[in-house]
């Protein structure tokens, strides 16, 4: 029974490949993969997850958030993670706060409420390219004949 449990998990968290290797020896990603397996045997009430996707590749990100709201979704253990990201927030949680100097909470609620007490501004993400050295000599050239005429 232990054994096809600890199998179940192993293969939840894609780490069959790193079954036989020891903790210390699994990168970064793979160390949080492993903590979150060992979190989640036996169905606890509550799992306690501490940024368990910081430093992952956005696809190993996206891969341990679906891991994350599965076990979420079973209502079989109620989860407590902490971020830094808001993105993993929203992606993962129904309520969340706000903590200052590592207890104080200065907002309890939703995402929508959070956002509309504490978010200034917007976040943009912009993608360009990179000009090669003779597009910056040609339009360099172009400017350098539309202020002569």
């Amino acid at each position: 029974m232990r054994s096809q449990l600890v199998e179940s998990v192993i293969e939840k968290l894609g780490l069959q490949i790193h079954r036989k290797k020891a903790s210390g020896s699994l990168s970064g990603g793979n160390k949080r993969k492993l903590s979150v397996a060992i979190a989640i045997l036996g169905n606890p009430p509550i799992i306690l997850l501490d940024e368990p996707s910081a430093g992952m590749d956005p696809e190993a990100r996206r891969f341990m958030w679906s891991v994350v709201a599965r076990i979420a979704s079973q209502k079989t253990s109620a989860v407590i993670l902490t971020t830094h990201l808001m993105e993993e927030a929203e992606a993962l949680a129904t309520k969340m706060g706000i903590m200052v100097k590592g207890g104080i909470f200065k907002c309890f609620g939703s995402s929508q409420h959070i956002k509309n007490k504490y978010g200034v501004g917007f976040e943009v993400e912009a993608k360009i390219d990179i000009p090669t050295h003779q597009q910056l000599a040609a339009l360099a050239e172009a400017e350098l004949a539309n202020c002569l005429t």
